[in-house]
């Protein structure tokens, strides 16, 4: 494939059913050179691949294909009764497969298996190559982890066959040997590729970034160090030009409050020898007249010159308000040193049966949970909820806990960030928790829409800031995956965020610099043998 077009924004612009605008006349050309796509949590990053996968059609503008796209999803999807070869996305030939071989062929398997015929070869032999050989197209997909789904989902893409892959955040939920096995392959994938993400050592492996924000796409020649070495310099500039402009205000405003005292001396001055100097009256009055007209003169181009500067200061400003620093709001819970948080006996997992170490954990301690993709972390962490039973054993926790899950169970899907917010913070009053909207990146707008509208990562940053921020203060946060989904200037605000936080903490993630950032005091990991706890 050469770097000619194979799809092309041509003023392409996307409003909601309700007339509201998400992005406005959006024009670039997306070739085989691999990009990643970037931006700001609800700048539209999701809808913009779908509407170049053409799942969505644009409100106006055309978009122009010229070649054969495969699209991975943000969220995988698992309807009732999903396998995995639906997740793969060959359901369709397996299943003529299935009944030719059962001797119940339907009208159109023959056709349908034009050229397939060893897909069921194929695809056992394409899970045993991924590591995913303890799988078989048949599989429930309701028995794989979070990874292992994002992890068949890739597979599929890179089977397909397709010209051109689109993926939306490839490397969540994936453990780092998954995630370093995805780099790999991305590097060596001969075609097209756009990749939507915040993973930064994923985006280090992009030809270009295009960053979409409110002010449309703009490209950028390089890898991610690259991209944010400019985007520096334009914050930097951006800052500078803002207090320049004020600056210039000031200036201006002294010099404008100069020149309306000399005027004021002037017509004083005026008035007095026109008394003085026994004129008639209609030479006074026509005087007086002159005086007014160019005081009404001067005073009309204070004016101009006041919103001159007014605008030139809520331009700059505006460019640093594109770029404001996102922050959460954290309650402070009431947890003694030494108190006794959890404690494990004796305790068995669902399915696997595997065992876990007993444990006693004292407040306030920083538990990661860590491993591979499968082995049971975000069933660990709903056990301790209690949100599922263990197979054997005694699980206590010992001090109220507020739990988020990897699928936002905490959000409602008709209410509005607003109401989340003030719902997990009842005496929270309505302007305070607007504030706070703010402080995550969502406006007045935004803050009213319901949660099913919002962003992967808005909705991710909003269910935590209603766990951390929720009344009474929870002394103990299970978090699974918090930092996925969310843009990078989030994602330090998160760091921030549980790093200060002084209760205890039990955290799943495979970002090893995320779990290091947050101050971890002890580990139970998987490893070859089975868990394996670490002070």
């Amino acid at each position: 494939m050469t770097n000619s077009p194979v799809i092309a924004l041509e003023r392409v612009s996307f409003h909601f059913s309700n007339g509201q605008p998400l992005f406005d006349e959006l024009s670039e050309t997306f070739d085989a050179r691999h990009t990643g796509l970037v931006g700001r949590n609800g700048a539209g990053k999701s809808v913009l691949g779908r509407l170049l996968a053409g799942l969505l059609p644009p409100t106006e503008g055309r978009i122009v294909r010229q070649a054969q796209v495969a699209y991975l999803p943000q969220d995988i999807e698992e309807p009732e009764g999903a396998r995995v070869v639906d997740l793969l996305g060959f359901a369709a030939p397996f299943d003529a497969l299935c009944r030719v071989t059962e001797g119940r062929m339907g009208e159109d398997d023959i056709e349908t298996l034009e050229g397939r015929w060893d897909i069921a070869e194929r695809l056992h032999a394409a899970l045993h190559d991924d590591g995913l050989g303890h799988l078989n197209p048949q599989t429930p997909a309701a028995l794989l982890s979070g990874g292992e789904r994002t992890r068949v989902a890739l597979l599929g893409v890179f089977l397909s066959g397709a010209d051109l892959l689109i993926l939306d955040e490839p490397s969540n939920h994936l453990d780092q040997a998954s995630r370093q096995r995805l780099y790999r392959r991305l590097q060596q994938w001969p075609g097209g590729l756009l990749v939507i993400s915040h993973d930064r050592e994923l985006l280090d492996g992009m030809q270009r970034i295009v960053e979409l924000s409110p002010g449309g796409l703009r490209a950028y020649g390089g890898n991610y160090s690259v991209y944010r070495d400019c985007l520096l310099r334009e914050r930097q500039a951006a800052q500078q030009a803002l207090e320049h402009a004020r600056t210039e205000r000031k200036r201006g405003e002294r010099e404008l409050h100069v020149q309306q005292q000399r005027q004021q001396r002037r017509a004083a001055s005026g008035a007095r020898s026109a008394r003085d100097s026994n004129q008639a009256q209609i030479l006074v009055n026509r005087q007086k007249n002159r005086s007014e007209a160019s005081a009404g003169r001067l005073q009309q181009r204070r004016s101009e010159a006041r919103s001159g500067f007014d605008d030139a200061v809520r331009e700059a400003a505006a460019r640093v308000d594109e770029q404001q620093v996102i922050s959460l709001h954290g309650a402070l819970p009431n947890l003694p040193d030494g108190k006794r948080i959890l404690s494990l006996q004796g305790v068995r997992l669902p399915f696997s049966g595997a065992g876990l170490p007993d444990i006693e954990l004292f407040g306030p301690r920083r538990l990661a949970i860590t491993g591979p993709n499968g082995c049971g972390k975000s069933t660990v962490l709903a056990i301790l909820a209690g949100q599922r039973a263990a197979a054997a054993g005694e699980c206590r926790i010992e001090v109220p806990l507020a739990y988020l899950d990897q699928r936002l169970s905490c959000l409602h899907a008709a209410h509005s960030a607003l109401d989340h917010l003030r719902r997990c913070n009842p005496g929270l009053p309505e302007a305070v928790a607007r504030a706070r909207l703010r402080h995550l990146g969502l406006d007045t707008q935004r803050g009213l829409l319901p949660c099913a509208r919002l962003s992967g990562g808005e909705r991710l940053k909003l269910a935590l800031a209603g766990v951390i921020d929720g009344q009474p203060a929870a002394p103990l946060l299970l978090l699974d995956e918090p930092n996925n989904h969310i843009d990078l200037d989030s994602l330090l605000a998160v760091e921030g965020m549980l790093r200060e936080y002084r209760g205890g903490l039990i955290v799943v993630s495979h970002d090893a610099a995320f779990i290091e950032a947050l101050a971890i005091t002890d580990r139970l990991q998987w490893i070859e043998v089975g868990w394996q706890y670490q002070r």
